[in-house]
């Protein structure tokens, strides 16, 4: 009787952190989408807005198969995490309040970057007419922040949710655009700039800063 008791007062307990969790994604996944929203709408009214087709249709093609099946289960998780526990592990609590600090501490982060980037954000790798070469703010030290910062918190939501098919595909998305869509931009950036961006491109790491180990 008392193992009976026992179990079920750790299965509420488990329920509570369940719920706790859950609401905690949904903040940050709000909060996440809305500075980027914002500032993607900001750019929009205050300069050049390149259409996604001009990207050509193998792109929109993977961006689908990359995008879709992440931000569904992003809202399949916040609507019914029932939805999604077939991708859930058993994850201690600490671990998944680890996702959660680290998600919080990358907000701050990602409004840093988007404000940075200014009008420049585009919905595509392509430059626009007026593009301007940023190299202020995270610019200094790394070429594409915001891909860095969106893989950090989309890792860290999977670990909030308990749940290996997010953090699987968090890592998927960054290695396709790794492979993909940042040599692709990174033309693009050549092509606009030339030798101004080639010698950016010297002192500054592609995700994340620098490190040159022999001074």
């Amino acid at each position: 009787m008392a193992q009976k008791l026992q179990r079920g007062a750790l299965e509420i307990f488990r329920m509570e952190d369940d719920r706790i969790f859950r609401w905690l994604f949904i903040i940050i996944f709000v909060t996440t989408f809305s500075i980027s929203a914002y500032f993607r709408r900001k750019a929009r009214r205050s300069g050049e807005v390149i259409p996604r087709v001009r990207e050509g249709k193998l792109s929109l093609l993977v961006r689908l198969l990359f995008a879709a099946p992440i931000y569904l289960a992003f809202l399949a998780y916040m609507v019914n995490p029932d939805w999604m526990a077939w991708s859930s592990v058993p994850l201690l609590p600490w671990l998944r309040g680890l996702g959660v600090a680290v998600a919080l501490a990358m907000l701050p982060v990602l409004y840093w970057v988007v404000r940075t980037l200014g009008r420049n954000i585009s919905e595509t790798v392509l430059t626009k007419e007026d593009h301007q070469l940023v190299t202020q703010g995270p610019y200094r030290w790394v070429r594409h922040p915001l891909y860095s910062v969106a893989t950090i918190i989309f890792v860290s939501l999977g670990l909030v949710a308990a749940n290996w098919f997010i953090i699987v595909m968090a890592v998927v998305i960054i290695v396709g655009m790794a492979l993909v869509a940042i040599p692709k931009e990174e033309a693009e950036l050549i092509s606009k700039f030339g030798d101004e961006y080639r010698e950016y491109m010297k002192h500054t790491g592609l995700l994340a800063p620098r490190i040159d180990l022999f001074g």
